[in-house]
């Protein structure tokens, strides 16, 4: 990769890296299984950027002007409604891009999204990555693919915060979280929570205590560490297992 250039303003984080051995930074699963030549095609077209928390990637109603390959951190897509409240409908980490209606030709947002875990993504313009999606098949199917996983999050979900108490959400929503971001701590605080489950903050006080109570979690200082994992997913509902029994079987499906 050694005649690629690629505009850097995050040297913190990949501080010391050369042309040579940057595809073995990116973290974004995306990106890394692109082929070689696709990889060099588009790669000149993005920019590494950071993303603090509760950055504003997309708003509801207006034009997407970038799309994101995460690259660390966490990004929440939320439904907005008429009063102002919102609830969360998916999330994206390293796996995953925020943009998903360009792949489809559209050029608004029917949802906000937002960062809730500071991190890190590359940057395209909106319309380098419709330029870039007519020469470059095995990334249109992999952002194909992705949308899917986003339309299966979205409507398992829906049917999540419909049907299920609050402790058994929270749970499913820690482990989700996990995934994404790796490691056993998530920082984040009640008061958020309580928008991405579109319940009362007092609810999420009783889930998270009930969930520390029995040692599957510990909650302290706008963090929650995960303590038990295998006990967290047995006190989670069934949309977790379902999203990710799906997903899996996407993956396999896609490599066959």
């Amino acid at each position: 990769m050694a005649t690629l250039n690629m505009p850097v303003r995050a040297p913190s984080e990949l501080s010391g890296t050369t042309n040579g051995n940057l595809r073995r930074a990116v973290a974004n699963r995306i990106l890394r299984k692109l082929p070689r030549q696709e990889y060099k095609l588009i790669l000149p077209r993005l920019e590494f950027v950071d993303l603090p928390l509760r950055t504003v990637l997309h708003e509801t109603g207006e034009p997407i002007e970038h799309g994101y390959f995460m690259n660390r951190g966490l990004a929440s897509i939320l439904t907005v409604l008429g009063d102002g409240k919102i609830i969360e409908v998916g999330l994206t980490g390293s796996e995953g891009f925020v943009g998903v209606p360009l792949v489809a030709g559209f050029k608004s947002s029917s949802t906000r999204v937002i960062v809730q875990i500071a991190g890190s993504a590359f940057k395209i313009s909106a319309k380098d990555i419709v330029r870039t999606l007519r020469v470059c098949p095995t990334l249109e199917r992999n952002l194909q693919q992705f949308a899917q996983e986003i339309a299966l999050q979205s409507g398992q979900v829906a049917a999540c915060n419909r049907l299920h108490n609050v402790s058994q959400r929270l749970a499913r929503w820690l482990l989700m979280s996990q995934d994404r971001v790796g490691g056993d701590t998530v920082r984040l605080t009640q008061e958020f929570l309580a928008h991405m489950l579109g319940t009362r903050r007092a609810s999420v006080t009783v889930a998270a205590g009930l969930l520390q109570k029995s040692g599957l979690i510990a909650y302290a200082r706008g963090a929650v560490k995960i303590e038990d994992r295998p006990g967290l997913e047995a006190a989670a509902c069934e949309c977790y297992a379902a999203i990710s029994r799906q997903s899996s079987k996407w993956q396999t499906e896609s490599k066959a």
